[in-house]
């Protein structure tokens, strides 16, 4: 009898407690407080439902056409009467070229599908072109823009942020901020040109007009290639991640403070056809001079002629082969020794090796295969900037390497960044 009376209370108790347990998970199951319906109903705002975190899932990558050729334009300025042949040229001309592309079955591309296709996330055609326009003219607005209406075709603005009208530089021939933002909402894609267009690898700032120390050189360096980007990003509200580097001139430590603040592709102004596996801190662009029109038509020529479908290319990078002269460097030897060691090659087939340099097509180069290096003597007075290309093949496949450099004349003044009067 007292073992009932002892178990009644313990069977209560327990039965209390289950009972409890299972309304504290029905009233928490239907979005109340915690702390059971007087709570509730005082009006308390129920639990949202919290929805399990994810990881974001990376863009898909897609069968991207690997052996598929882009050649990337330049332009500056568009006038009826050219006087500075390097960096203006006639609407006409421009306009013909723009037809040029299209009977020519070359695609006008823009600059994001072109970082998507080199990222894998986007199939692109097997020729395309991508064309730019540098440092912010007002004739890009008024003459280029409706020309590139007319044949539906995207384009890419390099600004550098005191041009713009109203900047250091931003005269009376200068792009507005209220034009770029007009441009910016018609889907015109606007990247970086630096803050005031300088010769980035020379301690010297020419607006200032004083030499740099090291930590001033460091700090004015960090202005003219990231400022520049925060200054785009914050006045026009976009993302910005292409540079242009001003004139073409970089070195490493340049490209090394680009990709530090962020840029994923670095632009220079020797022209080169770029492939699938062109590295992104050195990207050649063909800049284009009212006297010079056959730039446009050999970039052209230098892609491959061919629908596309055509056998992979490896392409080994430019810092791997020790060219001489070396990637991106200006030597004021018009008549300069080219040569690369490609024993980032693999195995060669010695008979395989060939050497194209602009302006000049295949050149009858030698190849050591005990050094593995190939080599040229320029017999002809190199101009300008100038791209080399060596191919060869190993293991039966064809590999290549691109690389340029520029040529100074001796005695030409050093470069500056032009007020738009």
């Amino acid at each position: 009898m007292r073992l009932r009376l002892v178990a009644v209370p313990v069977l209560l108790a327990l039965a209390f407690a289950a009972c409890n347990k299972k309304q504290k998970a029905q009233t928490i199951g239907e979005g109340s407080m915690p702390g059971g319906g007087a709570s509730a109903a005082k009006g308390a705002s129920p639990l949202t439902t919290v929805t399990p975190i994810t990881t974001p899932t990376p863009p898909a990558k897609v069968a991207v056409d690997q052996t598929a050729q882009v050649i990337v334009y330049g332009y500056h300025r568009f006038v009826n009467q050219v006087r500075r042949p390097d960096t203006e040229i006639t609407p006409q001309m421009f306009e013909q070229q723009m037809q040029d592309l299209k009977n020519r079955g070359i695609t006008v591309i823009g600059m994001q599908d072109f970082l998507a296709w080199k990222r894998g996330e986007k199939n692109i055609p097997p020729r395309c072109a991508i064309i730019t326009f540098d440092d912010g003219w007002k004739s890009q607005y008024d003459v280029a823009w409706p020309i590139m209406k007319k044949f539906g075709y995207p384009f890419t603005l390099f600004i550098y942020t005191e041009g713009v009208r109203g900047g250091h530089f931003g005269g009376g021939e200068a792009i507005t901020w209220e034009q770029l933002a007009e441009m910016r909402d018609a889907g015109i894609d606007i990247q970086a040109h630096s803050e005031t267009h300088q010769d980035l690898r020379k301690p010297y700032d020419k607006v200032a007009k004083k030499k740099l120390s090291p930590p001033e050189y460091e700090q004015w360096l960090q202005n003219e290639v990231a400022r520049c980007k925060e200054t785009l990003e914050q006045r026009l509200g976009i993302k910005v991640s292409c540079f242009a580097v001003p004139y073409g001139f970089y070195n490493q430590h340049v490209k090394d403070v680009a990709k530090a603040v962020g840029y994923e592709a670095v632009f220079t102004v020797y022209g080169q056809p770029i492939t699938f596996r062109s590295t992104m801190d050195s990207l050649g662009r063909y800049l284009i001079e009212g006297n010079k029109p056959k730039v446009f038509a050999d970039a052209i020529s230098m892609i491959a002629t061919s629908g596309g479908g055509g056998a992979p290319v490896a392409e080994i990078g430019s810092s791997n082969i020790a060219s001489k002269p070396a990637d991106g460097e200006t030597t004021r030897n018009p008549l300069p020794l080219i040569s690369a060691n490609l024993s980032a090659f693999g195995a060669i087939d010695p008979g395989s090796v060939t050497m194209r340099v602009s302006g000049l097509g295949v050149v009858p180069a030698s190849f050591d295969p005990k050094t593995n290096t190939v080599s040229y003597q320029v017999t002809k007075k190199l101009r300008d900037k100038c791209s080399v290309i060596v191919e060869a093949k190993s293991g039966g496949k064809k590999v290549e390497a691109h690389w340029t450099f520029a040529v100074e004349e001796a005695g030409a003044a050093a470069a500056s960044a032009t007020p738009k009067k």
